[in-house]
């Protein structure tokens, strides 16, 4: 299914019976399931089981297209949680093609061929590029409102125990067994997501990477390309391009 939506359109919270693979063409789709949120580039695309509530919002103009599949047509191996999938050149096409196909008539065998394929290119991505977990703890809560309210916000986790009124010991552990990564990757987690909008939108690299408190470009772009398997400047390219 085909869908256009304009800057800070918002879906509200819903779930499907069928599974879906959710793509932004151009744009970026900003999409909270659970206690976590994801920030869909024209890289990557999220695989949603049936039955997760979720809710999107556009940041930018957004051209979605959205595959919805029946559960016992997907993969036995495949899984039951929202992942992150690698989207190749050959799997671009094969979405847009078969968004295109009608939703609620029977496969011919040729679309049924079609979609075998797509099921088959599809590549899981390592899901800490797009994956931003939330915690339920007040303390946590407290320093990840904070960061990505100012994610150059250069606290350590010392000077945020003392603000918050907990050891670093606690909150490392806290970040660790609640939220699944510790407090240097979580942080530039949320910086990776402040800079993917700005860069799609045309924000030079050299200005993105001061304001979210890099010392230097390079420093920027080797964490970003370490997340995202690109350059900043590349990524921008290829997203107006989209």
């Amino acid at each position: 299914m085909p869908k256009e939506f304009p800057d800070g359109h918002v879906v509200s919270i819903h779930r499907h019976l069928r599974v879906q693979l959710i793509y932004a063409v151009a744009g970026l789709i900003e999409l909270r399931a659970g206690n976590a949120l994801w920030l869909l580039p024209p890289q990557r695309a999220v695989w949603m089981p049936s039955g997760v509530a979720h809710q999107m919002r556009a940041r930018g103009a957004v051209s979605l297209r959205t595959l919805y599949i029946q559960p016992d047509a997907c993969p036995a191996d495949f899984p039951c949680t929202v992942r992150a999938v690698n989207v190749s050149a050959l799997l671009r096409e094969l979405i847009l093609r078969a968004a295109d196909l009608a939703i609620d008539t029977p496969e011919s065998p040729r679309e049924s061929r079609l979609m075998a394929v797509l099921l088959d290119e599809i590549e899981w991505s390592p899901e800490q590029a797009l994956h931003l977990p939330s915690g339920k703890d007040r303390r946590l809560t407290r320093i990840c409102d904070a960061i990505l309210a100012d994610p150059s916000d250069p606290r350590t986790l010392a000077e945020w125990a003392h603000t918050v009124g907990a050891s670093s010991r606690t909150l490392a552990r806290l970040f660790s067994t609640d939220l699944g990564t510790p407090f240097l990757q979580w942080r530039q987690q949320a910086r990776l997501l402040q800079a993917l909008p700005r860069l799609a939108g045309g924000e030079s690299v050299t200005r993105v990477a001061a304001d979210l408190g890099y010392e230097t470009s390079g420093a920027f772009s080797a964490m970003f390309r370490r997340y995202i398997g690109t350059t900043p400047s590349h990524y921008a390219k290829m997203s107006d391009s989209a």
